[in-house]
């Protein structure tokens, strides 16, 4: 018998890219179970964990997968930008060398993702505004050049956490949902939802969160 969590209309992966210690690990717990843990320890490999929310009358899963930002994992966890449908490229508003890195990391996933990926730019750690290194203009300034969305946020008070996930997801479901409208008008049979199953992963217990551990 399926459980509610099982009943959705799209299922969206979207990856968790940048640098080790910006706090993608913890964005990830605030948006899906609104957890902090301040002893996070570095991800190994790759998790993944899931929420669904409600957009435009329908239900939309969110597989959000925590890509880990050290450098020995990075022949890893490209594997997994494929299938993705939205990406938020994360770093440290304190920290200017994980914003220095984010072309790089733009670069990879633009290498490796599908070429309609939708991308947002987070600047992570807002509370730290008197450690701030990042100018939010010149941030906002990349963005656009490079567009793409652009937020900053705090998964250690919640700052625009929901805000960040819920916008991409919003943004993700207004392409589907108009190509869906394009291919409907251009066949005269259904077409089946290609977005649907998205990531083909086998069902667990909790279905919240999943560890795979990295090769040696």
């Amino acid at each position: 018998m399926a459980s509610k969590d099982d009943e959705y209309d799209y299922l969206f992966k979207v990856v968790l890219i940048g640098d080790s210690g910006v706090g993608k690990s913890n964005l990830l717990s605030r948006f899906t179970r609104n957890e902090f843990n301040l002893e996070s320890k570095s991800t190994i490999g790759v998790e993944f964990a899931t929420r669904s929310i409600q957009v435009g009358g329908k239900v939309i899963k969110a597989q959000i997968w925590d890509t880990a930002g050290q450098e020995r994992y990075r022949a890893i966890t490209s594997a997994y930008y494929r299938g993705a449908v939205g990406a938020l490229l994360v770093y440290d508003i304190a920290k200017h060398i994980t914003y220095e890195n984010v072309e790089r990391w733009l670069k990879e996933l633009r290498d490796h993702a599908d070429a309609n990926i939708v991308i947002m730019l987070v600047g992570n750690k807002s509370d730290l505004r008197h450690l701030r290194a990042v100018p939010t203009e010149e941030a906002k300034a990349f963005a656009e050049r490079n567009e793409l969305s652009f937020i900053e946020t705090s998964a250690l008070d919640s700052t625009n956490v929901e805000v960040a996930f819920r916008n991409i997801l919003e943004e993700i479901y207004h392409i589907v949902s108009q190509k869906q409208i394009r291919d409907a008008n251009s066949s005269s049979g259904p077409q089946p939802n290609e977005y649907t199953q998205t990531i083909q992963v086998a069902p667990t217990e909790s279905d919240t969160k999943k560890q795979v551990k990295c090769c040696q």
